[in-house]
């Protein structure tokens, strides 16, 4: 049996000229290309996010058990 590795489906996308050269000055030596570098940050900003609910849900839930009594 074969595996066949499929590539995620990709979008264009249009920025401003100049916020494309700063990012590229700052960070072109970390990252291979300004896609690379924005494909990170974006992973990262959505990564964060779902911590941020993690950590909300699990307030509420200690709260609730608090509200019980069980802590």
């Amino acid at each position: 049996m074969t595996t066949v590795a499929t590539t995620p489906a990709r979008r264009q996308i249009s920025l401003p000229e100049d916020l494309c050269v700063a990012a590229e000055r700052l960070y072109g030596s970390r990252f291979e290309n300004l896609e690379s570098l924005l494909e990170f940050v974006l992973r990262e900003l959505t990564r964060n996010e779902a911590e941020k609910l993690d950590q909300r849900e699990q307030a509420i839930l200690e709260q609730r058990l608090r509200d019980l009594g069980y802590i």
